[in-house]
């Protein structure tokens, strides 16, 4: 079997596009990934023109680790956001054609299940006016559709510090989702990296009563003695990772041992067998990981294939309920959460399919999301906490 060439679709979205590549070959089984890029995918699409031609077209999509190394190498420049991206697409699609050739999913082929269900947590359900009021009503919703577990950023625009009154103010939506949503659920708190260390210390403090199962990203993420800092000054678990872009960059973060949960996003860090890879080297220091996951249904279920198989899986993020929820459609079997569980899929490959006509119903946008922006939170679709 060999490649003889890819297609792309981007369904579009006012704060994101997606991208999905379909990968074809000579025995007329054809795979598909997926990822999503923010200002950047014009950018995606050029190179993956560049890469169908230097590395994809004639290979064997059976051989996936030989295909990673040649994109991710072979072009001699250094690796960054949009080549692993690219990556990520293909090396999906190629773990899909495989399955379906074989007529098993793919977490069989990568050491077989060690559960049957997947946690779930709720992301983009709060794009609501920001008071007490309104974020307690939403997160009420959320745990009458079953889920166990919800995220937020409560955080309005701040960089690097944040004064009392705001800081009031955002501990108050905190306060009022814990309320909705009871003591057994768990909450996850996002800060998008917006902190100084001293600021993230002094609001992990006030939120530690909510008992949050995580605090991500406190502070900007290139600075891994910052993180450090936070780690050892609060008891609540520290998660990061979504913007790091190769899985040997996260080899200072595990030596620090300033994160307890790892997030890579399966779309970026070069698709399922990087992060498998990412993930067994987590266990090895006691991480768990909790892949980031702002995109559509195949990139859910790429994420799936590889809870499934993964010891140290946590929970998976779930957006599709709540923002773009009419995206669905573009994926035929799209994965859905039941009381609060995804379920593993047994059918063949990543178990879904490209709907292409349904996805050319949502063109590509000028997609904006600017969380520094002045009335941030006013202008994105998502209340600018879509992540």
């Amino acid at each position: 079997m060999r490649i003889t060439g890819i297609s792309t679709h981007v369904v579009g979205t006012p704060w994101r596009n997606l991208t999905y590549v379909q990968v074809h070959t000579d025995e007329g089984i054809t795979g598909v990934g997926e990822t999503r890029m923010l200002g950047r995918t014009d950018a995606l699409l050029g190179y993956l023109r560049e890469a169908e031609t230097n590395h994809l077209a004639g290979s064997d999509p059976f051989a996936v680790e030989d295909l990673v190394r040649r994109m991710k190498y072979g072009d001699y420049g250094r690796a960054g956001e949009i080549v692993m991206s690219g990556i990520a697409c293909v090396e999906m699609a190629c773990w899909d054609i495989k399955g379906k050739a074989l007529g098993v999913p793919v977490w069989q082929l990568l050491g077989g299940k060690v559960t049957d269900r997947v946690k779930a947590y709720a992301n983009g359900w709060y794009t609501v006016e920001r008071t007490p009021e309104a974020f307690h009503k939403a997160a009420a919703k959320v745990v009458e559709r079953g889920y166990r577990a919800l995220k937020l950023d409560p955080f309005g625009t701040g960089h690097f510090e944040l004064d009392h009154a705001e800081t009031l103010h955002s501990i108050s939506l905190v306060e009022a989702v814990r309320d909705a949503i009871g003591p057994e659920a768990e909450l996850l708190v996002e800060m998008h990296g917006r902190f100084s260390p001293a600021t993230a210390v002094r609001i992990a403090g006030e939120l530690e009563r909510f008992h949050p199962s995580w605090l991500e990203e406190p502070v900007p993420p290139e600075n891994l003695k910052a993180l450090a800092k936070v780690a050892d000054k609060t008891p609540l678990p520290i998660a990061t990772g979504e913007r790091i872009h190769d899985r040997i960059e996260f080899r200072e973060l595990f030596e620090s041992q300033a994160a307890d949960i790892i997030q890579p996003d399966v779309g970026h860090i070069g698709g399922i067998g990087e992060t498998r890879k990412l993930a067994a080297t987590a266990e090895t220091h006691y991480v768990l990981i909790a892949p980031h996951n702002v995109g559509g249904s195949v990139l859910t279920a790429a994420s799936l294939q590889l809870a499934g198989c993964t010891p140290n899986f946590k929970i998976l993020e779930h957006f599709n309920d709540f923002a773009d929820a009419e995206i669905k459609k573009v994926v035929k079997g799209a994965p859905q959460v039941v009381d609060g569980y995804f379920q593993l899929s047994h059918e063949p490959g990543l178990g879904v399919e490209l709907d292409t006509e349904a996805a050319a119903e949502f063109p590509q946008q000028q997609a904006r999301f600017d969380l520094w922006a002045e009335g941030w939170e006013k202008r994105d679709p998502t209340g600018g906490r879509g992540e």
